[in-house]
């Protein structure tokens, strides 16, 4: 294969969770007398971590650190006991693994989610996948977009970040990818549309999980 392995973002690619994070946090406004914000808005208000989440999702007027600290805590609290209410595995992703598992590749995720929700929600979702590396925001590590813990990744499955698919459904998964050497690929099934996975340099867009499989050979823009 021309490439050894892929590298998964989570949300909005593997698991569609974006209820659960949506009504996490107007749980955590409503305890800060703030507006509730729509499925639709929270689509372009996760991604890039936790606090960014709580500080896009908060009026202008209420976004001192102070404030955004008490949103993420609250949030927090409340995600803790309803993430898997409505979050399910994206339609085609079990045989997108099954098909990968059968091919030999490596298979990892890199998530701008909290670690200890990250490495939960794979286990309980994907169980004994196969998963070699799950990986969320750490202390010391800096998120994406910064490639670093994506080129840990790769350093720790001793195989070189070209020969890694990297599959996200946001800009920052694209710009992650192409900064840490790996080939980026857009999922059009997520929270972010095609013109910003492309915008952001996709070198391919698939729009059902199966469509990584050719890729594995071919590595060919879509």
């Amino acid at each position: 294969m021309r490439y050894k392995a892929v590298l998964f973002d989570l949300d909005g690619t593997l698991l569609d969770t974006i209820e659960d994070l949506t009504a996490a946090m107007n749980a955590a406004l409503k305890e800060l007398d703030c507006p509730p914000r729509t499925v639709d808005e929270c689509n372009f208000l996760v991604g890039a971590g936790l606090d960014n989440f709580a500080r896009r999702a908060l009026p202008e007027s209420r976004r001192d650190e102070r404030t955004i600290a008490r949103c993420m805590a609250l949030m927090r609290k409340d995600y803790a006991g309803r993430w898997t209410t409505k979050t399910v595995a994206y339609d085609g992703i079990d045989r997108l693994l099954a098909g990968l598992g059968e091919r030999g590749a490596r298979l990892a995720v890199l998530s701008n989610k909290p670690h200890d929700f990250t490495r939960a929600m794979v286990a309980h979702f994907f169980g004994e996948t196969g998963f070699e590396a799950v990986l969320g925001v750490r202390d010391g590590v800096p998120p994406k977009p910064d490639p670093t813990a994506a080129r840990g990744i790769a350093d720790d499955l001793r195989i070189a970040p070209g020969e890694f698919l990297y599959l996200g459904d946001t800009d920052i998964d694209m710009q992650t990818a192409n900064a840490a050497g790996m080939y980026a690929v857009g999922a059009t099934w997520g929270f972010r549309p095609r013109e910003e996975l492309i915008a952001n340099g996709a070198k391919a867009i698939i729009d059902r999980p199966i469509e990584l499989l050719p890729l594995l050979e071919q590595g060919c823009a879509g």
